[in-house]
């Protein structure tokens, strides 16, 4: 898990199970979704408008667009 720690001692990272109780261990914690990883009829995309992102697309698996998610989160969001 990578962890990027913010003016005002917030805590950023992109979730997975894995890291939940370290997160945990560092305080209050606020998860919220940076995407929405949907099916369409042209496949799967991963729909970045939750921060401010363009939607990535399509893809022949959820585990691609998912994968296509985290990378341009961590391009692109400090993380």
């Amino acid at each position: 898990m990578e962890i990027t720690l913010l003016i005002g001692s917030d805590i950023q990272a992109i979730y997975s199970d894995e890291g939940d109780n370290l997160l945990r261990e560092c305080g209050n914690v606020a998860i919220r979704r940076a995407s929405h990883v949907e099916p369409e009829a042209d496949g799967w995309h991963a729909d970045m408008g939750p921060v401010s992102g363009p939607k990535l697309g399509p893809f022949s698996t959820r585990s691609q667009a998912i994968e296509a998610e985290i990378s341009w989160l961590k391009g692109n969001r400090d993380l």
